[in-house]
């Protein structure tokens, strides 16, 4: 890691610290924005599940229509907007290439989710036409009694994209819209500038 990339990692940390410890619903929570092939945009909220050095973390069906999407055009960018920190919030953008996450981390994390949210992952099929939620639910008794008694082991399709940022701007809110803006970006040798953009 270069020493602004790490001071960029460093101070996404202390921000997130500061948001799961304030008064945010989830300080997870963060919107994935994708484009197709035709460059048409759609954006969602997930949770950030885990962040390091690699890049960011969040898990989904592959064949939802943002694993579709990522599948397709790497490129994503997240925005977190944690509003009740400092003066007037603190929104922190990244953007950069998805990945998949390695199969052995997948596994990991969906053994440590709730049972019924495990069960969930099999009876969706995220993104897709449904005729009526008893036609969910029935799916859901049905995984039910398949796993009762073991484990319930990860579905094929349903995995991690980690997005490896390329760029990542913190806007530190003020009032009178007199924002601070920091960006980190990396070059296409991978050397990372730091600039203040104007608000």
């Amino acid at each position: 890691m270069t020493d602004l990339y790490a001071e960029a990692l460093s101070t996404f940390a202390q921000l997130f610290e500061e948001a799961k410890a304030g008064k945010e619903i989830d300080a997870t929570a963060m919107t994935v924005a994708t484009a197709d092939t035709d460059g048409r945009p759609s954006a969602r909220t997930v949770l950030l599940k885990d962040f390091d050095e690699r890049g960011f973390v969040f898990y989904t069906h592959l064949h939802s229509r943002k694993g579709r999407e990522l599948h397709e055009n790497r490129q994503a960018a997240l925005l977190f907007l944690w509003r009740s920190l400092r003066e007037a919030g603190i929104q922190v953008r990244v953007e950069g290439d998805a990945q998949l996450v390695a199969e052995a981390e997948a596994d990991a994390y969906f053994a440590t989710r709730p049972r019924m949210s495990q069960i969930g992952a099999w009876a969706s099929v995220q993104s897709q036409p449904l005729a009526s939620r008893e036609e969910f639910e029935q799916r859901l008794r049905n995984f039910e009694a398949q796993f009762e008694g073991r484990e319930v082991p990860r579905p094929d399709g349903w995995s991690g994209i980690r997005v490896v940022p390329r760029r990542i701007e913190f806007w530190y809110g003020a009032n009178f819209r007199l924002h601070e803006r920091w960006c980190y970006e990396a070059d296409a040798a991978g050397a990372w500038s730091k600039r203040l953009l104007y608000p």
